[in-house]
């Protein structure tokens, strides 16, 4: 197995020497070269990824990504080879966090790191540069800090994730901070499930209070009943947020 070689704060200038060598000869000493030029890609996003935990698992799964895109390269393309890569590398540490995934995630947060892997597929794209927490945060509408968090859902116990981090950089007009919605979604998965099928025929659905009655198979005073109750329980479960 290569050695690995120790890491570099940012990507290192010479990879595209390193990818044009290693094109033209096909060594496993140039191919050394190109894995130690990309370094500083690999350990930007594993530790974009991580954040000090299972760090060296995702910087094995990025170099597994950076050696793959070494060897399908195609330089007549016309793309650099250190965007190239840098989507291999991302891409490698995302299918390993899906196979070791072992938690639950909120739909919300599961939503926002959707939001957060097309920010940085995009930055990517349209720069060929690896984007900073900063811009992460910026372009997904979340603190830095809730950035952190949300990325680490799905690898830890829900309740290791601090959702209290995960707050909006600013208020956008007609659409509630994700903080909120965030605990609208805890509150509403302490409802029974008679009562959450109430409340999505009722106000996502928008169903008369008439129509859900028939699609499940209940009165109208009995759904007029089930509303009642879920609103109170959603309002006492948000007073304590």
């Amino acid at each position: 197995m290569m050695q690995l070689p120790a890491p570099k704060r940012q990507p290192a200038p010479e990879l595209e020497t390193a990818i044009a060598a290693y094109t033209a000869v096909r060594s496993p000493e140039h191919l050394h070269r190109v894995v130690e030029a990309g370094t500083g890609l690999v350990y930007h996003f594993a530790g974009l990824y991580s954040h000090g935990s299972r760090r060296d698992d995702l910087s094995q799964a990025g170099y597994e990504g950076l050696i793959k895109a070494a060897q399908r390269f195609e330089p007549q393309r016309g793309v650099s080879f250190a965007t190239y890569a840098g989507h291999c590398i991302v891409g490698e540490i995302r299918h390993y966090i899906r196979k070791e995934a072992s938690f639950d995630r909120s739909g919300r947060v599961a939503e926002l790191q959707i939001l957060i892997n097309e920010a940085i597929d995009e930055h990517f794209k349209s720069t060929g540069e690896v984007p900073s927490l900063a811009y992460i945060a910026e372009a997904v509408n979340v603190h830095e800090a809730g950035v952190v968090q949300a990325l680490r859902a799905g690898s830890v116990p829900l309740e290791e994730v601090d959702l209290s981090k995960i707050q909006s950089l600013r208020y956008e007009s007609f659409r509630l901070p994700i903080e909120d919605r965030i605990a609208l979604e805890q509150a509403v998965n302490k409802l029974s499930s008679l009562q959450r099928r109430v409340i999505g025929l009722l106000y996502y659905r928008e169903l008369t209070q008439e129509q859900a009655a028939v699609e499940l198979g209940i009165s109208q005073r009995k759904v007029s009943r089930l509303l009642h109750k879920s609103l109170n329980q959603l309002a006492l479960c948000l007073a304590w947020q």
